[in-house]
Protein backbone atom coordinates (compact mmCIF):
# COMPACT_ATOMS: atom_id res chain seq x y z
CA UNK A 1 0.00 0.00 0.00
CA UNK A 2 2.79 2.34 0.85
CA UNK A 3 4.46 1.68 -2.47
CA UNK A 4 1.27 2.47 -4.36
CA UNK A 5 0.83 5.74 -2.49
CA UNK A 6 4.47 6.79 -3.07
CA UNK A 7 4.15 5.96 -6.75
CA UNK A 8 1.00 7.97 -6.95
CA UNK A 9 2.58 10.97 -5.20
CA UNK A 10 5.60 10.77 -7.44
CA UNK A 11 3.51 10.80 -10.60
CA UNK A 12 1.38 13.70 -9.62
CA UNK A 13 1.71 16.79 -11.73
CA UNK A 14 1.88 20.28 -10.24
CA UNK A 15 0.28 22.78 -12.62
CA UNK A 16 2.23 26.02 -13.13
CA UNK A 17 0.55 29.10 -14.59
CA UNK A 18 1.99 31.56 -16.98
CA UNK A 19 3.47 33.69 -14.15
CA UNK A 20 5.49 30.80 -12.72
CA UNK A 21 3.17 30.31 -9.68
CA UNK A 22 1.83 27.00 -8.75
CA UNK A 23 -1.81 26.57 -9.29
CA UNK A 24 -4.27 25.18 -6.83
CA UNK A 25 -4.51 21.49 -6.82
CA UNK A 26 -7.88 19.83 -6.82
CA UNK A 27 -8.67 18.30 -3.54
CA UNK A 28 -8.23 14.58 -3.58
CA UNK A 29 -9.84 12.98 -0.57
CA UNK A 30 -8.51 9.55 -1.31
CA UNK A 31 -4.90 10.80 -1.42
CA UNK A 32 -5.27 12.61 1.93
CA UNK A 33 -6.69 9.50 3.53
CA UNK A 34 -3.89 7.38 2.20
CA UNK A 35 -1.29 9.81 3.61
CA UNK A 36 -2.90 9.81 7.02
CA UNK A 37 -2.88 6.03 7.01
CA UNK A 38 0.81 6.04 6.15
CA UNK A 39 1.60 8.47 8.97
CA UNK A 40 -0.23 6.29 11.44
CA UNK A 41 0.88 2.85 10.43
CA UNK A 42 4.03 3.66 8.47
CA UNK A 43 7.52 2.49 9.45
CA UNK A 44 9.71 4.29 11.99
CA UNK A 45 12.03 6.84 10.36
CA UNK A 46 14.89 5.66 12.47
CA UNK A 47 14.46 2.21 10.99
CA UNK A 48 13.94 3.20 7.41
CA UNK A 49 16.41 2.33 4.72
CA UNK A 50 17.57 4.07 1.62
CA UNK A 51 17.38 2.16 -1.57
CA UNK A 52 20.20 2.83 -3.91
CA UNK A 53 18.34 1.61 -6.96
CA UNK A 54 15.33 3.15 -8.76
CA UNK A 55 11.74 2.48 -7.95
CA UNK A 56 10.72 -1.03 -8.45
CA UNK A 57 14.38 -2.15 -8.64
CA UNK A 58 16.08 -4.87 -6.68
CA UNK A 59 16.65 -4.22 -2.96
CA UNK A 60 20.41 -4.76 -3.16
CA UNK A 61 22.06 -1.50 -1.93
CA UNK A 62 19.98 -0.96 1.18
CA UNK A 63 21.81 1.21 3.77
CA UNK A 64 20.24 1.66 7.23
CA UNK A 65 19.63 5.26 8.28
CA UNK A 66 21.21 4.64 11.68
CA UNK A 67 24.46 3.70 9.91
CA UNK A 68 24.37 7.01 8.05
CA UNK A 69 23.97 8.89 11.34
CA UNK A 70 26.88 6.98 12.83
CA UNK A 71 29.02 7.85 9.84
CA UNK A 72 28.06 11.49 10.11
CA UNK A 73 28.98 11.57 13.83
CA UNK A 74 32.36 9.93 13.10
CA UNK A 75 33.01 12.43 10.34
CA UNK A 76 32.21 15.30 12.68
CA UNK A 77 34.51 13.87 15.38
CA UNK A 78 37.29 13.36 12.91
CA UNK A 79 36.85 16.88 11.48
CA UNK A 80 37.10 18.53 14.97
CA UNK A 81 40.70 18.21 16.29
CA UNK A 82 41.22 17.01 19.83
CA UNK A 83 42.88 19.17 22.47
CA UNK A 84 45.94 16.92 22.62
CA UNK A 85 46.44 16.97 18.88
CA UNK A 86 45.95 20.74 18.91
CA UNK A 87 48.60 21.16 21.62
CA UNK A 88 50.98 18.86 19.77
CA UNK A 89 50.46 20.86 16.62
CA UNK A 90 51.18 24.12 18.45
CA UNK A 91 54.22 22.59 20.12
CA UNK A 92 55.57 21.43 16.78
CA UNK A 93 55.03 24.91 15.35
CA UNK A 94 56.85 26.51 18.33
CA UNK A 95 59.69 23.99 17.99
CA UNK A 96 60.01 24.81 14.32
CA UNK A 97 60.11 28.53 15.18
CA UNK A 98 62.70 27.98 17.88
CA UNK A 99 64.73 25.77 15.57
CA UNK A 100 64.74 28.47 12.92
CA UNK A 101 65.81 31.06 15.50
CA UNK A 102 68.55 28.76 16.83
CA UNK A 103 69.77 28.11 13.30
CA UNK A 104 69.85 31.83 12.62
CA UNK A 105 71.70 32.60 15.89
CA UNK A 106 74.19 29.76 15.33
CA UNK A 107 74.91 30.98 11.83
CA UNK A 108 75.44 34.55 13.07
CA UNK A 109 77.67 33.36 15.93
CA UNK A 110 79.71 31.25 13.53
CA UNK A 111 80.14 34.27 11.26
CA UNK A 112 81.28 36.38 14.22
CA UNK A 113 83.72 33.64 15.30
CA UNK A 114 85.14 33.46 11.78
CA UNK A 115 85.58 37.25 11.70
CA UNK A 116 87.32 37.20 15.10
CA UNK A 117 89.60 34.37 13.97
CA UNK A 118 90.40 36.22 10.78
CA UNK A 119 91.20 39.37 12.77
CA UNK A 120 93.52 37.47 15.11
CA UNK A 121 95.27 35.84 12.16
CA UNK A 122 95.80 39.21 10.46
CA UNK A 123 97.13 40.68 13.70
CA UNK A 124 99.55 37.79 14.17
CA UNK A 125 100.68 38.10 10.58
CA UNK A 126 101.41 41.80 11.07
CA UNK A 127 103.31 41.05 14.29
CA UNK A 128 105.43 38.39 12.57
CA UNK A 129 106.07 40.76 9.69
CA UNK A 130 107.27 43.55 11.99
CA UNK A 131 109.39 41.10 14.00
CA UNK A 132 111.02 39.75 10.85
CA UNK A 133 111.81 43.23 9.53
CA UNK A 134 113.23 44.33 12.89
CA UNK A 135 115.32 41.15 13.20
CA UNK A 136 116.72 41.64 9.70
CA UNK A 137 117.76 45.22 10.41
CA UNK A 138 119.34 44.35 13.77
CA UNK A 139 121.22 41.38 12.32
CA UNK A 140 122.51 43.54 9.50
CA UNK A 141 123.68 46.20 11.98
CA UNK A 142 125.38 43.63 14.24
CA UNK A 143 127.28 42.06 11.33
CA UNK A 144 128.33 45.50 10.11
CA UNK A 145 129.70 46.38 13.57
CA UNK A 146 131.62 43.12 13.86
CA UNK A 147 133.30 43.58 10.49
CA UNK A 148 134.01 47.25 11.16
CA UNK A 149 131.80 48.61 8.39
CA UNK A 150 129.04 50.08 10.56
CA UNK A 151 129.01 52.78 13.21
CA UNK A 152 127.65 52.29 16.74
CA UNK A 153 126.54 54.60 19.52
CA UNK A 154 129.08 54.56 22.37
CA UNK A 155 128.73 55.87 25.94
CA UNK A 156 132.24 55.40 27.34
CA UNK A 157 131.43 56.25 30.95
CA UNK A 158 128.37 54.02 31.12
CA UNK A 159 130.06 51.10 29.39
CA UNK A 160 132.99 51.35 31.83
CA UNK A 161 130.57 51.08 34.75
CA UNK A 162 128.87 48.10 33.14
CA UNK A 163 132.20 46.33 32.67
CA UNK A 164 133.12 46.98 36.33
CA UNK A 165 129.80 45.49 37.42
CA UNK A 166 130.34 42.34 35.37
CA UNK A 167 133.84 41.90 36.77
CA UNK A 168 132.55 42.46 40.32
CA UNK A 169 129.84 39.87 39.80
CA UNK A 170 132.39 37.29 38.66
CA UNK A 171 134.52 37.91 41.75
CA UNK A 172 131.57 37.80 44.12
CA UNK A 173 130.46 34.53 42.54
CA UNK A 174 133.90 33.13 43.38
CA UNK A 175 133.55 34.32 46.99
CA UNK A 176 130.13 32.68 47.15
CA UNK A 177 131.49 29.39 45.81
CA UNK A 178 134.33 29.33 48.36
CA UNK A 179 132.01 30.28 51.24
CA UNK A 180 129.71 27.40 50.35
CA UNK A 181 132.68 25.02 50.22
CA UNK A 182 133.79 26.25 53.67
CA UNK A 183 130.27 25.70 54.99
CA UNK A 184 130.17 22.13 53.69
CA UNK A 185 133.60 21.24 55.11
CA UNK A 186 132.87 22.85 58.45
CA UNK A 187 129.51 21.09 58.66
CA UNK A 188 131.23 17.74 58.11
CA UNK A 189 133.77 18.62 60.82
CA UNK A 190 131.00 19.49 63.30
CA UNK A 191 129.22 16.22 62.56
CA UNK A 192 132.50 14.36 63.11
CA UNK A 193 133.05 16.14 66.43
CA UNK A 194 129.53 15.28 67.51
CA UNK A 195 130.06 11.60 66.69
CA UNK A 196 133.45 11.63 68.42
CA UNK A 197 131.99 13.17 71.57
CA UNK A 198 129.28 10.49 71.70
CA UNK A 199 131.92 7.78 71.32
CA UNK A 200 134.05 9.23 74.13
CA UNK A 201 131.03 9.44 76.42
CA UNK A 202 130.14 5.79 75.71
CA UNK A 203 133.70 4.65 76.41
CA UNK A 204 133.71 6.65 79.62
CA UNK A 205 130.85 4.50 80.87
CA UNK A 206 132.42 1.23 79.78
CA UNK A 207 136.05 1.87 80.86
CA UNK A 208 136.21 2.62 84.60
CA UNK A 209 139.96 3.00 84.57
CA UNK A 210 139.77 5.73 81.85
CA UNK A 211 136.48 7.29 82.84
CA UNK A 212 137.91 10.72 83.66
CA UNK A 213 140.03 10.99 80.53
CA UNK A 214 137.20 9.93 78.21
CA UNK A 215 134.86 12.25 80.05
CA UNK A 216 137.11 15.29 79.56
CA UNK A 217 137.42 14.66 75.86
CA UNK A 218 133.71 14.04 75.49
CA UNK A 219 132.89 17.39 77.11
CA UNK A 220 135.47 19.17 74.93
CA UNK A 221 134.07 17.73 71.72
CA UNK A 222 130.51 18.62 72.74
CA UNK A 223 131.58 22.20 73.44
CA UNK A 224 133.38 22.44 70.11
CA UNK A 225 130.33 20.98 68.39
CA UNK A 226 128.08 23.58 70.00
CA UNK A 227 130.38 26.45 69.03
CA UNK A 228 130.71 24.97 65.54
CA UNK A 229 126.92 24.99 65.11
CA UNK A 230 126.88 28.64 66.18
CA UNK A 231 129.58 29.48 63.66
CA UNK A 232 127.69 27.54 60.97
CA UNK A 233 124.67 29.77 61.60
CA UNK A 234 126.80 32.87 61.03
CA UNK A 235 128.41 31.46 57.87
CA UNK A 236 125.03 30.39 56.45
CA UNK A 237 123.72 33.91 56.99
CA UNK A 238 126.78 35.28 55.21
CA UNK A 239 126.30 32.89 52.26
CA UNK A 240 122.59 33.70 51.99
CA UNK A 241 123.23 37.45 51.89
CA UNK A 242 125.97 37.12 49.26
CA UNK A 243 123.73 34.86 47.17
CA UNK A 244 120.93 37.45 47.25
CA UNK A 245 123.30 40.22 46.26
CA UNK A 246 124.86 38.29 43.38
CA UNK A 247 121.99 36.27 41.95
CA UNK A 248 119.13 38.69 42.48
CA UNK A 249 120.25 42.30 42.85
CA UNK A 250 123.17 42.21 40.42
CA UNK A 251 121.31 39.90 38.04
CA UNK A 252 118.35 42.28 37.90
CA UNK A 253 120.65 45.14 36.99
CA UNK A 254 122.37 43.04 34.33
CA UNK A 255 118.98 42.16 32.81
CA UNK A 256 118.23 45.86 32.48
CA UNK A 257 121.67 46.35 30.92
CA UNK A 258 120.90 43.60 28.40
CA UNK A 259 117.65 45.34 27.44
CA UNK A 260 119.60 48.59 27.10
CA UNK A 261 122.14 46.97 24.78
CA UNK A 262 119.36 45.52 22.60
CA UNK A 263 117.72 48.94 22.44
CA UNK A 264 121.07 50.45 21.46
CA UNK A 265 121.43 47.93 18.63
CA UNK A 266 117.90 48.64 17.35
CA UNK A 267 118.50 52.38 17.60
CA UNK A 268 121.69 52.13 15.52
CA UNK A 269 119.96 49.85 13.00
CA UNK A 270 117.11 52.32 12.37
CA UNK A 271 119.57 55.22 12.41
CA UNK A 272 121.65 53.57 9.69
CA UNK A 273 118.47 52.82 7.70
CA UNK A 274 117.42 56.47 7.92
CA UNK A 275 120.87 57.65 6.83
CA UNK A 276 120.80 55.35 3.79
CA UNK A 277 117.35 56.59 2.76
CA UNK A 278 118.42 60.21 3.21
CA UNK A 279 121.27 59.71 0.71
CA UNK A 280 118.89 58.32 -1.93
CA UNK A 281 116.46 60.04 -4.33
CA UNK A 282 113.84 62.52 -3.13
CA UNK A 283 110.74 61.51 -5.05
CA UNK A 284 107.29 61.09 -3.51
CA UNK A 285 107.72 57.39 -2.71
CA UNK A 286 111.17 57.95 -1.21
CA UNK A 287 109.92 60.86 0.91
CA UNK A 288 107.13 58.68 2.29
CA UNK A 289 109.66 55.99 3.22
CA UNK A 290 111.91 58.62 4.81
CA UNK A 291 109.03 59.91 6.92
CA UNK A 292 108.18 56.38 8.12
CA UNK A 293 111.86 55.70 8.89
CA UNK A 294 112.06 59.00 10.78
CA UNK A 295 109.13 57.98 12.96
CA UNK A 296 110.65 54.57 13.68
CA UNK A 297 113.97 56.20 14.45
CA UNK A 298 112.34 58.54 16.96
CA UNK A 299 110.55 55.65 18.67
CA UNK A 300 113.79 53.68 19.00
CA UNK A 301 115.64 56.76 20.21
CA UNK A 302 113.12 57.35 23.00
CA UNK A 303 113.34 53.71 24.01
CA UNK A 304 117.13 53.80 24.04
CA UNK A 305 117.29 56.95 26.15
CA UNK A 306 114.71 55.63 28.62
CA UNK A 307 116.61 52.36 29.16
CA UNK A 308 119.90 54.24 29.40
CA UNK A 309 118.45 56.33 32.21
CA UNK A 310 117.18 53.19 33.96
CA UNK A 311 120.63 51.57 33.79
CA UNK A 312 122.33 54.63 35.27
CA UNK A 313 119.88 54.74 38.18
CA UNK A 314 120.14 51.01 38.88
CA UNK A 315 123.92 51.08 38.81
CA UNK A 316 123.91 53.88 41.35
CA UNK A 317 121.55 52.11 43.74
CA UNK A 318 123.35 48.81 43.26
CA UNK A 319 126.66 50.32 44.30
CA UNK A 320 125.13 51.83 47.43
CA UNK A 321 123.39 48.58 48.34
CA UNK A 322 126.49 46.53 47.69
CA UNK A 323 128.64 48.65 50.04
CA UNK A 324 126.02 48.53 52.78
CA UNK A 325 125.44 44.77 52.55
CA UNK A 326 129.10 43.81 52.26
CA UNK A 327 130.12 46.05 55.17
CA UNK A 328 127.69 44.22 57.44
CA UNK A 329 128.46 40.73 56.15
CA UNK A 330 132.24 41.09 56.24
CA UNK A 331 132.08 42.37 59.83
CA UNK A 332 129.91 39.43 60.79
CA UNK A 333 132.20 36.91 59.12
CA UNK A 334 135.32 38.36 60.79
CA UNK A 335 133.87 38.52 64.30
CA UNK A 336 132.36 35.05 64.14
CA UNK A 337 135.52 33.35 62.84
CA UNK A 338 137.74 35.18 65.35
CA UNK A 339 135.52 34.31 68.31
CA UNK A 340 135.26 30.66 67.32
CA UNK A 341 138.95 30.00 66.88
CA UNK A 342 139.75 32.05 70.00
CA UNK A 343 137.44 29.78 71.96
CA UNK A 344 135.37 32.74 73.12
CA UNK A 345 131.90 31.28 73.25
CA UNK A 346 130.39 34.38 74.83
CA UNK A 347 131.71 36.67 72.10
CA UNK A 348 130.50 34.28 69.41
CA UNK A 349 126.98 34.29 70.80
CA UNK A 350 127.11 38.07 71.18
CA UNK A 351 128.06 38.38 67.50
CA UNK A 352 124.96 36.47 66.43
CA UNK A 353 122.76 38.63 68.65
CA UNK A 354 124.36 41.76 67.19
CA UNK A 355 123.32 40.77 63.65
CA UNK A 356 119.93 39.33 64.70
CA UNK A 357 120.77 35.77 63.69
CA UNK A 358 118.62 33.06 65.21
CA UNK A 359 119.91 29.50 65.20
CA UNK A 360 117.62 26.67 64.27
CA UNK A 361 117.23 24.00 66.90
CA UNK A 362 118.36 20.46 66.00
CA UNK A 363 115.80 18.77 63.77
CA UNK A 364 114.26 22.05 62.61
CA UNK A 365 115.11 21.26 58.99
CA UNK A 366 112.75 18.30 59.09
CA UNK A 367 109.16 19.30 58.27
CA UNK A 368 106.46 18.66 60.84
CA UNK A 369 103.86 15.93 60.37
CA UNK A 370 101.26 18.62 59.53
CA UNK A 371 103.43 20.02 56.73
CA UNK A 372 103.96 16.53 55.34
CA UNK A 373 100.21 16.01 54.94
Amino acid sequence: MTDSIMSKAATMEIPINSNGDTGTLPEDDSLEQDLQQVMVSGPNLNETSIVSGGYGGAAEGIIPTSSIKDLRMKARRSSVPSSSSFLCHKASESNEYKGSNMHHSSSSSSMMAEEATRGVAVEKLETVKKWGLNTYKCTKQMISERFGRGSRTVDLELEAQIEVLRDTKRKYENVLRLARALTNHFYNMVQTQHALGDTFADLSQKSPELRDEFGYNAETQKLLCKNGETLLGAINFFVSSINTLVNKTMEDTLMTIKMYENARLEFDAYRSDLEELSLGPRDAVAMARIDAAQQQYQVQKDKYERLRSDVIIKLKFLEENKVKVMHKQLLLFHNAISAYFAGNQEQLEQTLKQFNIKLRPPGADKPSWLEEQ
